[in-house]
Order: C-alpha cells, then structure tokens, then sequence
C-alpha cells in the first residue's frame, strides 16, 4: 500500500550500483516520486513488480544490453499497466523504434540530466510519451512508411483472422498456452501461427507485432 497515493511510485532497474543508487538517491528527493525499488536485475522482478504495482519502470541501457529487449514481455506480463521509461540510450533510431515495437513509453538519451529524467516520469505516469526531438522524425518516417499504412484496414498487413485473432489475445497478456486452451489448438499450431505473424509484420517479438497491429485498430 503506498504511503502516499498521490506519489508515482517508481521500479529502477540497473546493472551498476553506483548509478542505480546515485539515481534512486536524485528521484526520491523530487517532490511527488517514490523510489520503491533500486536493484540489478535478476528472477524476483517480475514477482517484486507485480507485488509493489509502481506506476514506473526506469530501466537503465545496461540492462537492455543483458538481455535484450525480450525482457519486457515478461514484465508487462507481470505488470500490464506499468509505462516503461528507458534510460542511458543511444542516438539510434533503429533501437529506438524497436524499443516502441516493444512497449516503452519514454526513451531518453545518456546524456539526459537528473531534471530531465525526474519530467520524464511524470511524463510517462500520466499516460504522456517521451523521446528525444531528433528522434521523433524516425517515428513518423515509421508510422507513414507503406508497411504501415493500408486503404483497406488490416488485410494489408497480410495476416489471416486467425493471425488477428491470435494478435488481440496476445494484446490481453495470454501466453501461447493460455491462448491454445482459449481456441482450442494445441500450443504447437499457436506457436507456429504467432511465428508467421512476427515474420508478416517484420518484428522480432510477440509485443512488436502487438504495436503494429494496434496502429492498425486491429487491436484495441
């Protein structure tokens, strides 16, 4: 239960402690944000996240470089409502638009100030977007892009009903399990259709293909 509820109670992932302990240490001295948890990662995140619910998960490049960007499928799983800020990035486009295939709603640059990284979670916790400005013509240069426009809806993307069927579960956080109970297909035949799916949309992971097809109002 929070403290104080009017808070944006905030999750920091990290591999170096300094940094992490030095950033936990700025953010909770801003008024209206609470540091609930400043740790390196590892397999209690997940169960630490959805027990503490934080409004905001700041997670630092070093960390992306561990794992990859498949690390926050397991989060949203484990928090589907947490806005995800990532901090310390590069100026690459490229990792830029993969990170909003993936589900972050903030990416800030490694030279962004203590101030800039303290509105960036506000920004984020009221449902707002942030990104550098020289990034944001990447972002419309994607979304104008003939991949993603269509005159005719969804059929332009190439996916079957069942492919969008399988998007707007995927959408509610169902693993392919779940998702071959619900339709009753074995986990194999879900497997089989989401990897079609990934390879139609040019994405690389189950969250990049959600993105792309809630562009499309294929997903609510």
């Amino acid at each position: 239960m929070r403290a104080d509820k009017l808070s944006i109670d905030v999750f920091l992932l990290a591999e170096n402690r300094l940094l992490r302990e030095s950033l936990a240490k700025v953010l909770g001295s801003k008024l209206g944000i609470r540091v609930v948890a400043a740790i390196a990662l590892d397999d209690t995140v997940p169960a630490r996240l959805s027990e503490l619910c934080p409004q905001v998960l700041a997670v630092d490049a070093s960390v992306f470089a561990r794992t990859g960007l498949s690390l926050l499928s397991s989060i949203k799983a484990a928090a589907p409502t947490i806005r995800i800020l990532s901090l310390s990035m590069e100026n690459d486009p490229d990792m830029f638009l993969r990170c909003v295939h993936a589900g972050i709603s903030g990416y800030l640059l490694k030279e962004a100030s203590a101030n800039e990284v303290a509105s960036a979670v506000r920004t984020v916790a009221e449902d707002g977007a942030v990104c550098p400005p020289r990034l944001c013509g990447a972002l419309f240069k994607e979304i104008a892009s003939s991949k993603f426009q269509t005159s005719q809806g969804s059929s332009k993307l190439g996916l079957t009903r069942r492919e969008q069927q399988l998007a707007r579960l995927i959408g509610q956080d169902l693993s392919n399990k779940e998702i071959a109970s619900q339709l009753n297909l074995s986990e194999q035949t879900v497997k089989n259709h989401v990897h079609r799916m990934l390879r139609k949309l040019g994405v690389s992971d189950r969250m990049g293909a959600v993105e792309v097809c809630r562009i499309q109002g294929i997903v609510a």
